[in-house]
């Protein structure tokens, strides 16, 4: 029965079957990755704000992201199809699922190629290569189907070769066709062992060995055909939103979490296209992203792909529109500034610090937020962590203006001053490094009658105790900056950190007197 389904099935293409996901393909490595070069990155796209309306409700949004990414690969997947169909497509994943290793040679066979068939016979042959590549290959046992998968891997590079070249308009069955294909290779849960199972006190992830994905040699070319697909100038957004739709995105978005860096950056650059291409999709995208950074930041603190979101994320920044809507603000303060607090901050903190810049550069009244936000998120006892934050804080500072500064001058500057006497030399070095930025230095001189009586007893403290000669050093050349600039507050604040040495010193000796008199009655009493 499964020999005749696959070797009916080249024959009669369906049109209307449905663009399932099928059965994770996990497994061994058995062949090199085949050399298709991905394009570029993202890059900035305009129009953040110039979209429609469009994505569902959060509630809907969730519902869709458990049913379509968590749930069984074999579930129903976005794209309806006709009943008349829908038989053979449950018996091609069944086969691609269970019993597609243990095919015979016989039941695949590699198809003409393109060059080879006239041009009017292009397009079916195109939708007969397309069924073919649905059928799923276990890469776990390296030894099964060397021939199919062979067979497999050439097909997909002559589909990415078709779709470079096509020079006619892909038509309504043709995209259906081509997002079951893509599903049915791509859509997969990933292995509870991912993560699943280790606590967020002990998962590190730059200490776990990142799982490869065994069956690249052909999830490559998939993605790549994807890529050229969205790309593509034949391809008519209005009519492929119907195709990669909501459900697709979330899917595609789900596949962030894999372990395979190579997987994550072709997903980045795809989902980078979609954005730029479905305008319609865009507040959906958003709100997807964001329900998988609240996910992370308050429930599970492991998540894969966040670096590779937030990269995203920093080219959809870059497009927006001023002035900024009052969702994107949101979105700064409800998720971008909260990525401080897990643990794991520093597997994504360079592509986070250009995202909050980003918002800080582009409405300036919104440095006051994030200083304030870095401030509530700051680090006690990690001081790599800590050095971090303070390289954000002086990107951050860098593009704020003296109004915002000044309404949150007192608390940062309480923060700077416990850096400053910071036992880790790197943390007191790198407070003081902001001295070195001429516009943040600008800011603290006209702002000195009140920075420098907060900060000016770490000051004293580093210069006569701190243990190392560098942060001594450093802490003499900003005592000069302030003692240059105004020399009479420099000469009250030390009068006034000499008095209040002074009544430390009293305090402390009372103390120790009243200890030692007490002691002595005790010792009195036990006589």
């Amino acid at each position: 029965m499964i020999k005749q389904i696959l070797g009916r099935l080249p024959r009669k293409p369906s049109s209307k079957s449905t663009a399932n996901g099928t059965n994770n393909n996990n497994g061994g490595v058995t062949a090199a990755a085949p050399s298709v070069n991905s394009t570029q990155g993202p890059n900035s796209i305009g129009g953040g704000n110039n979209n429609s309306k469009g994505g569902s409700a959060p509630a809907k949004l969730s519902n869709s992201t458990s049913g379509a990414s968590r749930g069984n690969n074999a579930s129903s997947a976005p794209h309806s199809s006709g009943t008349n169909k829908s038989s053979l497509g449950k018996k091609l994943a069944a086969v691609a699922s269970q019993t597609g290793p243990m095919m015979s040679s016989a039941a695949y066979e590699a198809l003409p190629n393109f060059r080879d068939v006239p041009n009017s016979e292009k397009q079916n042959l195109f939708i007969r290569k397309l069924n073919m590549c649905c059928v799923v290959f276990d890469f776990t046992d390296p030894s099964k189907n060397l021939k199919e998968k062979d067979i497999k891997r050439q097909t997909l590079l002559e589909l990415v070769d078709y779709i470079s070249t096509v020079t006619s308009k892909f038509n309504e069955i043709v995209m259906q066709e081509i997002t079951k294909m893509v599903a049915a290779n791509l859509f997969r849960t990933f292995p509870s062992s991912n993560h699943d199972n280790k606590f967020p006190e002990s998962y590190d992830p730059e200490e776990e060995e990142p799982t490869m994905e065994p069956a690249w040699p052909h999830l490559q070319i998939v993605y790549e055909f994807l890529l050229r697909f969205v790309a593509s100038s034949e391809t008519d957004a209005k009519l492929a939103k119907r195709y990669i739709d909501h459900a697709f995105v979330l899917r595609l978005l789900d596949l962030f979490d894999s372990e395979d860096q190579r997987e994550r950056e072709y997903l980045k650059t795809i989902l980078h296209r979609i954005y730029g291409k479905f305008m319609v999709h865009r507040p959906f995208i958003r709100k997807a992203i964001n329900n998988i950074f609240y996910r992370f930041i308050f429930e599970t603190e492991k998540h894969n792909g966040i670096a590779e979101l937030l990269e995203i994320l920093g080219s959809i920044i870059n497009g927006f529109a001023l002035p900024l809507k009052e969702e994107h603000k949101l979105f700064l303060v409800r998720a971008l500034i909260p990525l401080h607090k897990p643990k794991c901050v520093t597997m994504y903190h360079q592509q986070l610090s250009y995202c909050i810049t980003q918002f800080v550069e582009k409405d300036f009244k919104l440095a006051d937020t994030v200083i304030r936000g870095l401030l509530k998120y700051w680090p006690i006892t990690n001081s790599s962590k800590e050095v971090m934050f303070l390289g954000e804080l002086e990107e951050v500072l860098e593009a704020t203006q003296a109004a915002e500064f000044q309404r949150c001058m007192v608390p940062l500057f309480r923060q700077i001053g416990r850096c400053l006497n910071s036992s880790h030399f790197q943390v007191a070095e790198r407070a003081l490094f902001l001295w070195n930025n001429d516009h943040i230095r600008n800011l603290i001189t006209q702002n000195q009658k009140v920075i420098l009586p907060i900060i000016f007893p770490a000051l004293e403290k580093n210069t006569r105790t701190h243990w190392n000669q560098a942060v001594q050093s450093l802490t003499l050349n900003v005592r000069k900056i302030f003692s240059d600039a105004d020399p009479e507050l420099f000469e009250e604040c030390l009068i006034r950190y000499q008095e209040e040495e002074a009544n430390e010193k009293e305090t402390r000796e009372k103390r120790e007197t009243t200890w030692k008199r007490l002691e002595d009655v005790a010792a009195s009493k036990v006589v």
